[in-house]
């Protein structure tokens, strides 16, 4: 079924998907700690009964059971050799199970994350992905989902993989943190917008949460998105039976009518996770089995609001970005660009991103809304360094990015690491390049820079405008509209012609006339001519009043963007009043603090040496791996203790990571940044440390596991690597780990912690073995869990000493634990 296909009988109905596969296994007898598929091949009774039953409950489309069917998850049970095996007959069961329903291939994360957090390379992961989907294809599956994803990166590796590989629509849902965010950090809206951007038939959310207090998620998808929203929830909230059992606290019922707020939040394509049987699909088909997509209606009897004709969409992993035709005036910060810049040229050369990184700060903090990267030059690998560049500049901001190169290859290579919608710069009639990038931004769901420029210049506005309209029709070809197109101006030199300004505003005011977003460079305007500052202001605000919508420009220009925000106030654009206001008054406090600096001190080199110490925290706070270890040496060389630099210095800086984290403000991937630049200065403190009989006192000792069952062990190792940073003695046993194992380290390393971990509500239950075993064998060790499906309440249920949120937590709740300030 292409997505076309699933879009014809999507639009006309709600389409009901099955339940929870995992949890009726484990009540029909599959213990933890084995493959599901291979179990299920091995009882195909079980799994033909409750697929069967799902089928006569009304689901339109039951899942394949080939969720870890991937060749890296099989290979954690030594099964990676018959993934074409189990991944054909599990789809032919299902297809024996559930004649006529639709049948969908099952994939979810490998387990293994990707760099830089991880090991894994994006392209392997793109393999692993392919090799899957082909044969999944093969076996007969209707269409693909791509379900239960944390990380918006590999979801995105998935899609591109099955749009290289087949024409089978491919559904996505994420699961979300309580906090609205993934595990990594994306929030719904910036999902949505890159993954219908990049070809998916439906998104949405499943697993996270009951459907109560899912419908903030749902409602942000479909406010930003014309594709269906799917919404598969937990049956409430997990919690486990005298007899170790895991159960739900939402019956049927209370599921079923708690859906209505998802169906009113936009979701057309209904279904349930963990704890949902048969019997919730068929409350849910019964209930809702009449209702049309287009009858949705929120609470108050209003339309759902879907995604808006005219807007346009860019996202990074973390941040969206939507506009229209008529709204306030946006830059694109144009400073990370070699050209005209020796030094930035000479740190590129060198490897040295300090410039880059500085750049992108800055130009945030001055408010830019987009940045633009470009590399090229000489003597480097541009693709390469494009690459890197956009690695690190994500590292420092959430801006949506505007891809800049005049290679094929370099611009494909960007789109397809960039895990977010970018903008391309730029396409134009030159050379045949329109043919070489129009299909990369279809390809990759970019919106791009329509440069009106063929072979030579454009004589006038008519030219540009001509231009303009071929470049539109070869993009309608492809499946793109105008909301995927912003037109450059085109902006010439008016001191060599004198109509140049002219023809340029005229281009921009038939853009604006005819529903073009348009941006425009504004240096050339000026080039040649005395106090170019001027003109390049003047122009700006004369094209703002003929409907420019952004400029690539230097946003550390005063005059040129107070310009801009006084043009957008004087056009009585929303809310324009209160950003110039607001503009202003920084700009007050900034040359009242640039004055206050100024009378401190003159001199440039007192104010490194007094500021090395505060640079190793902010190396922290930003996760800069390439420079803390220099930083640390350049540090104790000028007199600082090792233990002053630890104590004083990194100590508070994690601190405060974990404080940003735990307030929405830093994400996993910070997070885990800040840790790990910390680990690399304390391990060239470490010998200093030891030499000076300066290391403290010791800390206990922890053991840390993910438990029996469970091979999910992203989150232990972050609560690992926390620990170690805080200088515990952490004892890592890894994942898939029997209680006896556990509570025989405990003894060994005479730990006063046992950290326990478990991603999944079908292992979750290992947890209280452990604790049971504990308390039989009067171990001493305190007993703290964490995890995705772990809670408060579940910890006190089984008598754990604790339970922790996540890894900056898990910091506080051992020391509280142990008593240690």
């Amino acid at each position: 079924m292409t997505k076309e296909e699933f879009w014809g009988l999507s639009n006309n109905r709600i389409l009901f998907l099955d339940g929870a596969t995992g949890t009726n296994l484990m009540k029909a007898g599959m213990p933890a700690g084995v493959c599901p598929e291979n179990w299920i091949l091995e009882h195909q009774d079980v799994m033909i009964n409750l697929q069967s039953n799902y089928a006569k409950a009304g689901a339109d489309i039951i899942y394949a059971p080939t969720f870890t069917g991937n060749r890296i998850k099989l290979a954690d049970y030594g099964l990676g050799d018959r993934i074409e095996e189990i991944n054909s007959s599990l789809v032919k069961l299902t297809k024996k199970a559930a004649p006529g329903v639709l049948v969908a291939g099952d994939i979810t994360m490998t387990g293994r994350q990707l760099r830089p957090i991880g090991d894994l390379d994006f392209e392997e992961l793109v393999d692993v992905y392919k090799q899957q989907i082909k044969i999944l294809e093969a076996a007969g599956c209707d269409i693909l989902v791509v379900e239960t994803m944390m990380s918006l990166q590999e979801c995105r590796a998935a899609l591109i993989a099955a749009k290289e590989v087949t024409d089978l629509a491919v559904m996505v849902t994420l699961t979300f943190e309580a906090d609205g965010r993934t595990l990594y950090g994306s929030d719904a809206a910036s999902s949505a917008i890159t993954l219908e951007a990049l070809g998916a038939c439906a998104i949405g959310a499943n697993c996270s949460t009951g459907p109560d207090k899912m419908a903030a998620i749902i409602s942000d998808m479909a406010a930003v998105t014309s594709i269906p929203i799917i919404a598969k929830p937990n049956a409430g909230l997990p919690s486990v039976d005298e007899n170790g059992n895991t159960e739900y606290d939402m019956d049927c019922d209370t599921f079923v009518k708690e859906m209505e707020l998802l169906v009113s939040a936009g979701a057309s394509i209904i279904g349930g996770c963990c704890g949902t049987t048969p019997d919730y699909i068929k409350g849910l088909k019964d209930r809702y089995g009449n209702v049309k997509p287009n009858d949705i209606r929120d609470g108050e009897g209003n339309p759902v609001p879907r995604k808006i004709c005219g807007r346009r969409y860019l996202a990074s992993e973390r941040m969206s970005l939507s506009f229209g035709l008529d709204e306030n005036f946006m830059i694109v910060g144009e400073r990370i660009n070699p050209t005209g810049k020796k030094k930035l040229q000479e740190q590129l050369r060198e490897g040295n991103l300090d410039m880059v990184c500085d750049f992108a700060a800055n130009q945030e903090k001055e408010g830019a809304s987009i940045l633009d990267i470009n590399v090229g030059m000489s003597g480097i690998d541009e693709k390469e360094m494009m690459l890197k560049v956009m690695e690190e500049v994500m590292s420092i901001t959430d801006l949506p990015l505007c891809i800049d190169t005049s290679s094929a290859e370099v611009m494909e290579a960007a789109l397809r690491l960039y895990p977010g919608r970018a903008l391309m710069n730029s396409i134009s009639l030159e050379k045949g390049k329109a043919e070489k990038f129009l299909p990369l931004a279809k390809k990759y769901g970019a919106m791009f820079i329509l440069l009106p420029l063929a072979e030579a210049l454009p004589k006038d506005s008519q030219e540009k405008i001509d231009n303009i309209n071929t470049i539109y029709e070869m993009a309608t070809k492809l499946g793109m509209n105008k909301e995927d197109i912003v037109v450059d101006g085109l902006v010439a030199t008016v001191g060599a012609d004198p109509n140049a300004a002219i023809n340029t505003l005229d281009t921009i005011g038939y853009c604006h006339e005819n529903s073009y977003a348009t941006i425009c460079g504004l240096s050339n305007i000026s080039f040649g001519l005395p106090q170019r500052s001027n003109v390049n202001t003047a122009f700006l605000t004369m094209a703002i009043a003929r409907g420019l919508t952004m400029a690539i420009a230097n946003p550390s220009q005063e005059m040129l963007v107070n310009a801009a925000f006084a043009s957008d106030l004087l056009r009585k654009k929303e809310g324009a009043d209160v950003r110039y206001i607001t503009r202003m008054e920084r700009y007050a406090d900034q040359n009242s603090a640039n004055s206050a600096a100024q009378n401190v001190s003159s001199s440039k080199a007192v104010l490194e040496n007094d500021n090395i110490l505060d640079i190793i925290k902010k190396d922290v706070l930003t996760g800069n791996k390439r420079g803390i270890v220099k930083d640390t040496e350049k540090a104790v060389k000028e007199g600082n203790s090792p233990r002053q630099i630890l104590d004083e210095i990194l100590m508070p800086a994690i601190n405060e990571v974990g404080d940003l984290f735990d307030k929405g403000k830093y994400f996993l991937p910070q997070l885990i940044a800040g840790a790990e630049a910390m680990k690399l200065s304390i391990g060239y403190l470490e010998p200093l440390l030891k030499e000076g009989a300066d290391s403290g006192e010791k800390l206990p000792s922890i053991v840390i596991a993910t438990v029996h069952g469970d091979i999910h062990d992203i989150g232990k190792n972050l609560v690992a690597l926390m620990l170690k940073n805080y200088g515990f003695n952490v004892i890592d046993l890894g994942k898939d780990v029997p209680r006896e194992e556990i509570i025989k380290a405990a003894r060994k390393y005479d730990a006063k912690i046992i950290a326990l971990s478990a991603l999944m509500t079908t292992t979750m239950k290992e947890m209280k073995n452990v604790v049971d075993l504990a308390h039989a064998e009067n171990l001493d060790a305190k007993i703290i869990i964490g995890g995705a499906v772990v809670t408060q309440d579940y910890a006190d249920e089984i008598g754990a000493d604790g339970y922790s949120s996540d890894a900056a937590d898990a910091v506080r709740v051992v020391k509280n634990i142990l008593g240690i300030e």
